[in-house]
């Protein structure tokens, strides 16, 4: 197993204001941000809801909540507790503004898939959606990320292209670029969800569940090492970097989420780092 420095969640408490009893709701850890993580831990048996929809809450009390890139500026908990009481704390959510770049001129063969790929799309679309669903009761995201692979930052979450004039998805992962055979390793501890070496888009990919709805996805991947159910541990190779699917030159496209809310996998490491 290959280690390299672990990149920890900046735990900074978060500004949140109270509702109601300021004794009684904990203190939240993460990002309280678009694209930003937070957790936190109640006593067992406690019920969290967030904006009215229940959370899953761990057998210990921890229970893990994201934001996505265009989340509105607050969000309210709600607590209820085992003896009635109920409590709530409302967050506000810290904006951000993202690159967007035009690129105009584009064969439009580049720009929109050919439509005999949409059954396929149809079935990995699925294969992906199937492996973030699974909700298993562990908190391997507790102990911090590492970054996946060593190599340069060479795109970040919530940057958006305009492509002939056409607004494309946002990008929601950090590219490492590096060169083709490059180890790549889980970022967390977790259960092998999905790994497969040829989807369309996404080259080889792998996706890594590290419990509560958390999961890491990296694409374009040379080779992927690992099978589906595998258990991993933080650091072990699961694959090398490649330039397979839609690519512009090799590197691997980290991604992180928490059910399907993708979240900014720079905000889970070390700040500054």
């Amino acid at each position: 197993m290959r280690k390299i420095l672990t990149l920890c969640f900046a735990f900074n408490f978060v500004s949140v204001l109270f509702a109601t009893s300021v004794a009684a709701a904990p203190q939240l850890k993460g990002g309280a941000t678009q694209g930003g993580m937070l957790w936190g831990k109640v006593e067992p048996g406690t019920s969290v809801l967030l904006d009215g929809n229940l959370v899953d809450v761990h057998e210990s009390g921890v229970f893990v909540i994201g934001f996505g890139r265009d989340h509105i500026a607050s969000a309210e908990l709600e607590y209820r507790y085992r003896g009635g009481e109920t409590d709530s704390q409302t967050i506000a959510i810290e904006p951000r503004e993202f690159d967007i770049e035009r690129v105009n001129g584009l064969p439009p063969k580049t720009v929109t898939p050919p439509p005999e790929w949409t059954a396929r799309r149809k079935i990995e679309n699925g294969r992906v959606r199937s492996a973030r669903a699974v909700m298993m009761p562990e908190t391997q995201w507790v102990a911090g990320f590492l970054k996946p692979a060593e190599g340069r930052f060479s795109g970040y979450y919530g940057s958006q292209r305009i492509l002939n004039g056409e607004p494309r998805s946002p990008h929601y992962g950090l590219d490492i670029a590096a060169d083709v055979g490059t180890p790549i390793w889980a970022p967390a501890g977790g259960v092998v969800r999905l790994a497969a070496s040829d989807f369309l888009l996404e080259g080889g990919i792998v996706i890594i569940d590290h419990g509560m709805g958390i999961t890491s996805t990296l694409f374009h991947m040379n080779s992927v090492t690992v099978k589906e159910g595998a258990r991993v541990e933080q650091g072990d190779e699961i694959g090398t970097v490649g330039a397979k699917g839609r690519a512009n030159g090799p590197h691997v496209d980290w991604r992180v989420n928490w059910k399907n809310v993708r979240l900014d996998p720079m905000l889970v490491l070390e700040e500054g780092k």
